[in-house]
This record gives structure tokens, C-alpha cells and sequence, in this order.
């Protein structure tokens, strides 16, 4: 029987075709695994400004986010491939975090209106720690802003680190700054220790 990934399953980086539960087994499990995944991303939810969320991505929340898809659109076999070709490129792969950005506004005239003036966004996005600054590079799966300058409300966002600033990363307390620099939004937080300790579990 196929097994849900527990916390110690968090540093894999990729799921296989293996790691899918049929759906029948999922229906039983699913409403544990969902309260489950509620205390893992509790530390992996961080907001910047008023209207942007960093959703810090892992092994955990992308097998959860496969298996809802594959139970919602029961689309079988056929469809776990495209699942695992979409989400697998979200999960860090050991000397990176992966951060899914979502823009949340409601009212959907507002929310057309700050898009509208926050074309290359994605550009802009980074974390500082210990004299560190680690510039986000955006999925290359397709542009994130068009060509009339109108950014995505969700942006995939990779945060390449070199060997030593993921020991900096990991040092007990460091102070974490996540920023975004876009002229039309710029805002910045600092991230609680119990989320930079969850995101230090996703090095290698």
C-alpha cells in the first residue's frame, strides 16, 4: 500500500509514479491528511504587504496538491503524468526554497486594477538574512506577465542558495527579511522563527 509522506519525507524531491495512491485509498485518508497538512503549512504561509502571500512549497504540499487534483477531476492514468510534470518542479531540491505567490484581493475589480500595474513582479522578489540576499527567479514554465503588462495573481518563485548561505539560513534565530522591490508594491516582512525553522528542513 502506497504511504502518505510524513514530516521525515519533506527533503525528497520529486514524486514518482509509485507515490500515488489510488484514489479509493485516498477518499479514506483524505480528510486526515487535510487536517493534517493544515499545521504544516501554518509555518510555511508568510504574508508581504496587504494582498500578497508566500505559500513556501515542499515534498508534503505538492503530493497533497497532486492527489486533490487526481480526486477532483478523476481524469486517471492520463493524468498523473501531466500532475507530476506540473507540481514535481515545486519541490525544493536541496539547495533552494520554492515559494508559490498568490495575490489576493476579493473584489475582482480591484484586484484586475493592482495586476494591471504590477507587470515583471516576479522579478522583484527576495529574502535577506545575515548580510545574504537571495533574489527569487520565476518558473520558466510560461511568462508570468503579459505582454500588456498585467502580472499572474500567482507567480512560482525559486530562491537559489549557495552551500554557505544555507548554514546561515539554518543558525537558530536568524533574522529572515522577505521582501518584494516592485514600485507598485513594495513591501516586506520579517519571517517567525518557527517558519524559518520549518524552511531550514528543506535543505539537504
Amino acid at each position: 500500500m502506497t504511504q502518505a509522506p510524513s514530516s521525515v519525507s519533506r527533503r525528497r524531491h520529486a514524486i514518482g509514479r509509485d507515490d500515488i495512491m489510488s484514489m479509493d485509498e485516498y477518499g479514506r485518508v483524505r480528510a486526515e491528511r487535510r487536517r493534517a497538512l493544515v499545521a504544516v503549512k501554518r509555518n510555511r504561509r508568510l504574508a508581504v504587504g496587504p494582498y500578497a502571500t508566500f505559500y513556501f512549497e515542499s515534498y508534503e504540499t505538492m503530493w497533497s496538491q497532486v492527489h486533490e487534483m487526481l480526486f477532483i477531476e478523476r481524469g486517471g492514468e492520463a493524468q498523473v503524468e501531466d500532475e507530476l510534470r506540473a507540481y514535481n518542479p515545486l519541490i525544493p531540491k536541496g539547495r533552494e526554497l520554492v515559494a508559490t505567490i498568490m495575490f489576493e484581493i476579493d473584489d475582482p475589480l480591484r484586484r484586475k486594477a493592482l495586476l494591471g500595474r504590477l507587470g515583471g513582479v516576479e522579478n522583484t522578489l527576495w529574502l535577506e538574512f545575515a548580510g545574504e540576499k537571495v533574489h527569487g527567479l520565476p518558473e520558466a514554465d510560461l511568462d508570468r506577465t503579459s505582454s500588456a503588462g498585467k502580472a499572474s495573481s500567482v507567480q512560482f518563485v525559486h530562491f537559489p542558495f549557495t552551500d554557505g548561505q544555507v548554514a546561515l539560513f539554518r543558525q537558530p534565530n536568524a533574522r529572515v527579511v522577505v521582501g518584494i522591490d516592485h514600485d507598485q508594491y513594495p513591501h516586506m516582512t520579517v519571517m517567525p522563527e518557527a517558519a524559518r525553522a520549518a524552511l531550514a528542513e528543506d535543505f539537504d
